[in-house]
């Protein structure tokens, strides 16, 4: 299915690390996904009119302050494994019984928070996870605003729940299919990159790149959950291997822009540097 290009336009900046691009390289892009080059100058203007881009100067655009609270996170995705420490059985907790819900957006930014780092609902507006991620909840915390989250929610560590609930708790996670999913991708990943040298430029640029955003979403979006919830080294090895396939593919990516640009300079300009 062909992806939408205010989508496409997210992506391509979030890859580049929040970096600019400018606007003949993201139409030189997104053409490999048969998007038109109008319908990217159109999502640009929708885009910088919701406040989600920012001109840098001209031709160029580049995530907006806002934008890069959330990319300034998803960035660290290469590094995910490295908040884990060890579980001692306690759990963190996010109440958010006191807070609003008629604002639509506050309120996906608050899911798209507790999602992103794991949290599940245990009771209405009562959500946990196992206390294994950063150095205190004083971090969570405040990753945890600055993904989204209200100010006024009530962050704190919980231990001692009855019986029924610690044991209701691990259900809220599904950690086989979690294990079996580490190894699918992972073969996925690694059969891609085998048969890559045999496609052509642009499918091989276009299939890494939309095989390649979805790993990266799978990491961001992990639980980062502790044995014997899941296989550790199961998701240990998946990382590894997204790792080397965003290597891969910003190498296809380069080669692909490189490309790209030599078709695209008018004949007479690439006859005379020859």
């Amino acid at each position: 299915m062909k992806p939408r290009a205010r989508n496409l336009i997210l992506d391509l900046l979030l890859a580049n690390e929040g970096h600019a691009l400018n606007v003949r390289d993201l139409i030189g892009a997104c053409a490999l996904f048969e998007v038109s080059a109008n319908t990217v100058r159109v999502a640009l203007v929708r885009l910088s009119a919701e406040g989600l881009i920012e001109a840098v100067e001209r031709g160029s655009y580049q995530l907006s302050g806002t934008a890069h609270q959330l990319a300034d996170d998803v960035a660290t995705w290469r590094h995910a494994e490295q908040r884990i420490r060890p579980w001692s059985g306690a759990y963190l907790a996010v109440h958010c019984g006191a807070l609003g819900r008629s604002d639509r957006s506050a309120l996906r930014r608050r899911h798209r928070a507790l999602q992103m780092l794991g949290f599940r609902e245990l009771e209405r507006d009562l959500f946990v996870r196992p206390d294994n991620i950063d150095d205190s909840v004083t971090t969570v915390r405040k990753r945890l605003h600055a993904l989204g989250l209200d100010t006024d929610a009530c962050v704190f560590v919980a231990t001692g729940f009855d019986a029924a609930r610690e044991a209701r708790i691990p259900t809220l996670w599904d950690g086989s299919a979690l294990s079996d999913h580490y190894r699918r991708q992972r073969e996925r990943l690694e059969a891609w990159m085998q048969r890559a040298p045999s496609l052509e430029p642009d499918v091989a640029a276009r299939e890494a790149f939309l095989i390649g955003g979805q790993a990266i979403r799978d990491v961001v979006f992990d639980p980062l959950l502790p044995e014997p919830m899941v296989d550790t080294a199961a998701r240990h090895a998946f990382v590894e291997s997204v790792r080397r396939f965003d290597r891969y593919g910003h190498a296809i990516w380069q080669s692909a822009r490189e490309y790209s640009a030599q078709m695209n300079t008018p004949k007479s300009s690439r006859l005379s540097t020859h």
